[in-house]
């Protein structure tokens, strides 16, 4: 780092994409750990996989794009695309031999010894288990396969992403010529078959790939030629298609086109066979227009998410002990109780905070939407609908809050990202329902997660709002953590009245009394609060900030962290992802420390404390501190005032910093280290004590 360097200087940021590399090892590592579940860890290398592809999807399609337009403006940390390009073809390839290995060397192994799960070939099973195969074959997949030849007649097929696709080469028994043609294998991805040993089976599960079975009776689709080879390949297309929201005059229509777009874009990652002979490679690689770096040869199975389906073997030895969120504390009078408006009685006592999945999802949020459907005295709800659920209870009452004459208003945010299709099917759902729909607010992406009902009351009308970190989404409150304010203060009802104004109508100069509201005021409240935490260090030496979030790269907001830094401020970060500030400088972050929790459940509320010189701030809503967050989403951030709330966000904050087990550190050169206990000291499991402290309050 040069001396005396701007706060702007490269060297003082990671790279984004690097840190995203870096967040899915420590995925990885949780793949990697002997001491957890065994089938946990299958379920990591699955979602490793999982994240690669959307990472490649998104961000690798991206800096192809700006490569192929020659974009010559460099990333913070001072690189152009085809650098970053070419760092991430590198860190990729690592990670996707390391995740492959992981499964084929040890858990392989370990599934078939310990879990019974056998990961069967073809060829190693016995000829009754053949003759099953051969029977499922002929009468469930052989008339949906559809060959599709290579050849002047023929042009090289469309090949769907993320799809598993067979490459053959045949040969003309009379005409001794060479051809080559591409096969799609059907779903489901595994075949389970009979054991081969009905007394000893017991629980035991035999699978086979379907790109197996389709390769060992491939021959039968084309009679006449001879198979000369068959190899499996994946290809994943750019998901990074842009768009030019100014113009769209009808935003649904736009990201419709945008799917169909998305479907027939570009390819950017070849995943082949390690067998796949060089000949078949270079002719995929001129079809796909790729170079040799978008090749990753793989040695064993191919799309390893269908390690989700092994993960969910019912085998409670070898997962985790389930758990089941309580009831918070303040609603279990409320458990029998049925009667329209109980909740909001409970309500107008005070403020009320829940902590996914930890506490009940269904008896506090989706309670609230649920009674607010029935209750005659409720005369509107309003939502943002982000993402949720295949079989939504939430929608479901939204519906049914409509047909009971309610008004019912609700954004669905069709520019969520791979929810688009979903979304846009469950606002078509609502439309017809008699509901309000608002399809996202042109040019900017609505993250906020906020619902408002409106009541009328003996004393006038009353707001109960809830304001969260979290999706409207009841299978990930489950996987998820986080937290959701709900609460009928007047001040931040009038808030959300205006908020909603602006989303389904035209008020752009809305102004807030109490929440803070991305893009336009967001940015500069959370730089007031860092001033003035400044100042209290320089005047009373009591500036502290503590901060947990999934991600950290806006460079205005990382550089009003560093002069914190600079002025003493003492600065904590809990950052589940990305972070490109680079902690721990002598000079500009001696002051700071970013760690980052992996565990059972993902990582997802946001929390912004501010210690204010002994008169502590707190806050919880929809954003990070990301440049997407502040600058091109509407988010939504709530202050905690209820002080046995604020407290219990410290609380909350607290156990995450003494995590010794599954917290990581990151330090200056961009390494992260995993915390282990001292010889003696106990354990200390974040999310095990969040699960602890909810069953003692219960």
């Amino acid at each position: 780092m040069p001396p005396d360097a701007n706060l702007d200087d490269p060297t003082l940021y990671f790279n984004k994409e690097l840190s995203w590399i870096d967040f899915n090892w420590r995925v990885l590592a949780q793949a990697m750990d002997p001491q957890a579940p065994l089938l946990e860890r299958v379920k990591f290398v699955a979602i490793t996989a999982s994240n690669l592809d959307e990472f490649v999807q998104k961000r690798i399609g991206g800096l192809k794009r700006q490569e192929a337009v020659g974009v010559v403006q460099r990333s913070e940390d001072g690189r152009t695309p085809s650098e970053q390009l070419s760092l991430l073809r590198a860190a990729m390839a690592h990670m996707h031999q390391t995740m492959t290995a992981v499964w084929e060397r040890e858990l392989r192994p370990l599934v078939t010894e310990q879990a019974n799960v056998h990961i069967r070939t073809v060829e190693d099973l016995n000829a009754s288990q053949r003759n099953y195969l051969y029977q499922i074959f002929r009468t469930q997949v052989y008339q949906v396969l559809t060959p599709l030849a290579l050849d002047p007649g023929h042009p090289f097929p469309f090949i769907s992403n993320l799809s598993m696709s067979l490459a053959i080469t045949l040969r003309h028994r009379r005409n001794n010529t060479t051809h080559f043609a591409r096969l799609k294998p059907p779903k489901p991805r595994w075949i389970e078959v009979p054991s081969d040993d009905e007394l000893v089976a017991g629980d035991r599960v035999d699978l086979v790939p379907i790109e197996q079975v389709v390769m060992a009776f491939v021959g039968e689709l084309f009679p006449g030629m001879e198979i000369m080879s068959v190899h499996p390949f994946r290809v994943t297309r750019n998901a990074d298609v842009r768009r030019d929201e100014e113009e769209a005059e009808d935003l649904l229509e736009m990201i419709s086109s945008e799917l169909r777009e998305r479907r027939f874009s570009s390819v950017v990652r070849l995943e082949v066979d390690r067998g796949m002979s060089a000949s078949d490679r270079q002719l995929l690689m001129r079809e796909l227009e790729l170079d040799p770096p978008d090749v990753h040869e793989v040695d064993g199975l191919l799309d390893l998410t269908s390690l989700f389906r092994i993960a969910g073997v019912p085998r409670p030895h070898l997962q985790d002990e389930p758990w089941q969120p309580i009831l918070p504390p303040r609603l279990k009078p409320l458990r029998d109780n049925k009667e329209p408006g109980a909740l909001f009685e409970v309500l107008r006592e005070g403020d009320l905070m829940v902590h996914h999945p930890y506490e009940s999802f269904a008896a506090s949020t989706e309670r609230l939407i649920a009674e607010a459907a029935d209750d005659p005295a409720v005369l509107a709800i309003k939502q943002t609908l982000y993402r949720t659920s295949d079989d939504s209870p939430i929608v479901k009452a939204l519906i049914r809050a409509a047909e009971n004459g309610k008004q019912v208003a609700v954004l669905v945010e069709v520019s969520a990202r791979f929810d688009e299709a979903n979304n846009i099917e469950w606002g078509q759902q609502l439309e017809s329902s008699g509901v309000h729909v608002t399809y996202g607010v042109v040019g900017l992406k609505t993250h906020t997660k906020a619902t408002l009902v409106v009541r009328r009351e003996e004393d006038g009308i009353r707001t109960y709002c809830h304001i969260g970190t979290g999706n409207y989404n009841s299978k990930t409150a489950r996987l998820y953590t986080d937290l959701g304010l709900l609460t009928c203060r007047p001040e931040l009802g009038d808030d959300l009245v205006k908020l909603f104004h602006f989303l389904t109508g035209y008020a752009p100069e809305q102004t807030y009394n109490e929440v803070l509201v991305a893009p336009d005021y967001m940015r500069a409240r959370f730089e007031e609060l860092i001033a003035r935490e400044i100042q209290h260090q320089t005047t009373y030496g009591t500036g502290r900030i503590i901060v947990k979030m999934n991600g950290l790269d806006d460079p205005p907001m990382i550089r009003t962290l560093y002069r914190a830094s600079q002025a003493g401020v003492q600065i904590d970060l809990i950052i589940r992802g990305q972070c490109t500030l680079r902690p721990g400088v002598p000079g500009y972050s001696e002051n700071i420390r970013v760690s980052s929790i992996l565990g059972r459940f993902l990582e997802h509320d946001r929390i912004f404390y501010f210690h204010n010189n002994g008169n502590p701030e707190s806050f919880i809503g929809s954003a990070d501190w990301r440049t997407r967050n502040l600058t091109r989403r509407v988010e939504l951030i709530t202050p905690v005032r209820t002080p046995e709330l604020g407290q219990r966000l410290v609380e909350i904050l607290n156990d995450a910093m003494q995590d010794n087990a599954q917290a990581w550190d990151l330090d200056a050169d961009g390494q992260y280290y995993l915390r282990m206990p001292a010889e003696g000291e106990p354990i200390r499991k974040f999310q095990n004590t969040m699960m602890l402290r909810a069953i003692r309050a219960q």
